[in-house]
Formats: structure tokens, sequence, C-alpha cells
């Protein structure tokens, strides 16, 4: 889950209701009549009657069909073809108040950007995105003690705790197979195993 835009709240943590959630982008035209394919969907954000934010103005989404992988909507004053082509490539956009709730432990990524990353008092990093794996989500960490970024997959046996109001992530170094030495030692030396794996939850 990727966001366009966030705001923060005056303890620090980002504001959802007042962030732009990113739904998706205007991919090829599908059909005839205004339709067209969303690359990098976020489905739930994706519903028949959802207002959203493309090319600077808001439109309806008043059809929706494909799957959750592969979604196909058309939006209020996209008629044609041409119109759809027009669009292209530009992002849809959300506001967080009128994004349906989150189940449990489900957050949006922007709520996950800019937290530390733990294992008790052993610092790891901070989070810069969250991005999508074939098997799961992973947060990229960018490290303390530089060098390259590392990958957590947001599965139970890596992360211990998500507390985005607290802005920490408490996760298992020894699971991720980073241990405090591996985190001191020049980039180097880390060796090709420095990023973590997905595993299955």
């Amino acid at each position: 889950m990727t966001s366009s835009e966030s705001s923060e709240r005056s303890d620090g943590a980002p504001d959802v209701q007042s962030a732009r959630l990113s739904a998706g982008r205007v991919g090829r035209p599908h059909g005839l009549d205004g339709s067209f394919y969303v690359t990098r969907p976020r489905p739930r954000l994706l519903s028949a009657g959802v207002t959203v934010a493309v090319a600077g103005r808001s439109a309806e989404i008043v059809r929706r069909a494909g799957t959750d992988a592969h979604p196909i909507v058309r939006l209020d004053g996209v008629g044609d073809r041409d119109a759809a082509q027009a669009l292209r490539g530009q992002e849809l956009t959300v506001e967080g108040a009128r994004a349906p709730a989150l189940g449990e432990d489900e957050w949006w990524a922007h709520e996950l950007e800019g937290c530390t990353v733990l294992d008790g008092e052993r610092l790891l990093g901070t989070v810069v995105r969250l991005i999508e794996l074939p098997s799961c989500e992973a947060l990229e960490v960018r490290l303390a003690a530089g060098g390259e970024a590392v990958l957590v997959p947001m599965v139970r046996d890596a992360v211990r705790r998500v507390a985005p109001e607290q802005r920490r992530i408490d996760v298992d170094l020894d699971f991720l197979g980073l241990a405090p030495g591996d985190l001191t030692r020049a980039p180097a030396e880390r060796g090709a195993g420095r990023q973590a794996r997905p595993h299955d939850s």
C-alpha cells in the first residue's frame, strides 16, 4: 500500500483522515466507453460510488469490473476511449476520511513510513516505504548503521508489534538474520544475505 500525501498530527503521527490515499494509476483503456484498467490498484478504494481525484479534478467511479488484481473502472465525465487514454499514467487518489475502515492488523502505508524499527532496545533503522512482494508486503528499512536498505516481511514471525501512534515497529532480528553485529559491520562485509526473504504468514 502506498499513499500520495499525508499530514501529521501534533504528536508526529500521520493523520489518515486528512491524507490522500493512492488508489492506483490509470492504465490502458478498456473498450470504447471510457473505462480503463487500474495499475498498482488498491481494490478497496475502487468501489463504484467512490469519489477519486485525478489530473486535478474529482470524479465518481460509475463502473467497477474486472478483478481485484486487474480492476477496470469508468469515471463520471470520462466518456470515451480517447478521454481515458488522455489520463493514462495519472494517479487516482481518495480522501482518507472517505476511505473504508481497515481491519485489525491492517495499516495504510503512510502510517508506517517514518516509523522507527527496533528489536527491544536494539535499533535497526527507519521505514522508508511499504512495498508489495509476490507473497506478502514488506517494509523497506533504511539502516541506522548505514549501507543498503533491508526488507522486513510483514509476517508474524518477523514483526512482533506495529504501533504507528508511537512511531515504532518491533521486529525479530534473529528471525531476519540480522544480529546486532551485522548492523555494525561495513556494508561490504554484510554479504548478499542482508535482505530478509519474504515468508508465508
